[in-house]
């Protein structure tokens, strides 16, 4: 799996901010407690995405901004298989992207899905929330709005794709599913006045079938945030967080007083508890707080996600749920 197949020999070393009961591994440089802005976000390739919306910040813009001006980042990057229109397409060849975007203030969203030839969907996403009195567009109505707001764009001709893959399909026994790689980026910001913004953006499964949208434009599944609370992003096989409504619950557990850290954990043994897949469920989550605190936590080992203040920038390394750490189905965890 490249960079979404966890290292099976990573050490379990962790940096997460201040609560002293999550044991974790200093980082070479620690995050200096409570620094704000605060900037996390999933995967290495994720740090470049910081240090643009830090930037950001730095010249005077929002907190917005820096969601969406640090994910363009990732959306641009040609190497990136999982973001942006050099992500792998789905069966019929066609990449489709997702993605959604959350302001704190106000409590406001929006979203984009199975979007077609816009260089960046979290543009799509900003604009549907500011300009429209909906929260998601999806398909050809969603790439419809995103021209009319002079979105950068692509020649977008796919219907021989989609009947030849119809032809094909019709052919086999058993339709193919080629799941080669589920990134995402997702990218949460704590604003130097306490304010919370996040957002996501992806490609999705390769391999989908058309029209299959994922976590990451749903509110509450692949994003999530909270202004009172705190926010919190997933990454992985989108359907295995959204039948959780992974994020949100990651924010309520933070609510009830969980370290962002430990919110991202129990999430997991929750659903693993309860998914028969157990901890084989291939699903990630970043999350912090109001107070500057923050985390990670992995179905598998050695899942890495990104952390930027003004001080400081790096790559950390967040804790796996072992079989055995999931408890009792049904059991007594908070």
């Amino acid at each position: 799996m490249t960079r979404r197949k966890f290292m099976s020999g990573a050490a379990l070393g962790i940096a997460t901010g201040t609560l002293s009961q999550v044991s974790a591994a200093e980082s070479p440089v620690p995050i200096k407690k409570g620094e704000t802005p605060l900037i996390v976000s999933t995967w290495p390739f994720g740090k470049a995405s910081n240090d643009a919306g830090l930037k950001v910040l730095q010249q005077g813009g929002s907190i917005l901004d820096a969601v969406e001006q640090g994910i363009w980042v990732t959306e641009s990057d040609v190497h990136n298989q999982s973001v942006g229109l050099s992500g792998l397409p789905n069966a019929a060849g066609v990449v489709q992207l997702d993605s959604c975007i959350m302001f704190g203030p106000g409590h406001k969203a929006g979203s984009v899905g199975a979007l077609e030839g816009i260089r960046h969907p979290i543009s799509a996403a900003r604009r549907v929330m500011e300009t429209t009195p909906h929260v998601m567009l999806v398909g050809e109505g969603a790439r419809m709005f995103a021209l009319e707001q002079g979105l950068e764009s692509i020649e977008v001709d796919t219907r021989e794709k989609y009947e030849a893959w119809k032809k094909k399909r019709a052919s086999e026994k058993q339709p193919k599913n080629e799941d080669k790689n589920h990134d995402t980026i997702a990218l949460l910001v704590l604003g130097a006045d306490g304010n919370l913004s996040g957002g996501c953006s992806t490609s999705g499964l390769s391999g989908k079938l058309p029209g299959r949208v994922g976590d990451s434009p749903i509110i509450g599944s692949g994003l999530y945030v909270d202004n009172d609370v705190g926010a919190a992003g997933a990454t992985g096989i989108g359907e295995n967080v959204m039948r959780y409504c992974g994020s949100f619950m990651v924010v309520e557990y933070m609510r009830q007083g969980l370290h962002p850290q430990e919110a991202c954990l129990e999430t997991i043994r929750r659903i693993a508890r309860k998914d028969p897949k157990r901890t084989d469920l291939s699903i990630s989550f970043v999350a912090l707080d109001k107070h500057g605190r923050y985390g990670a936590a992995s179905s598998s080992q050695g899942f890495q996600y990104s952390v930027t203040t003004p001080s400081n920038s790096q790559v950390l390394t967040g804790p796996g749920v072992g079989k055995l750490d999931i408890g009792e189905v049904g059991g007594n965890r908070p």
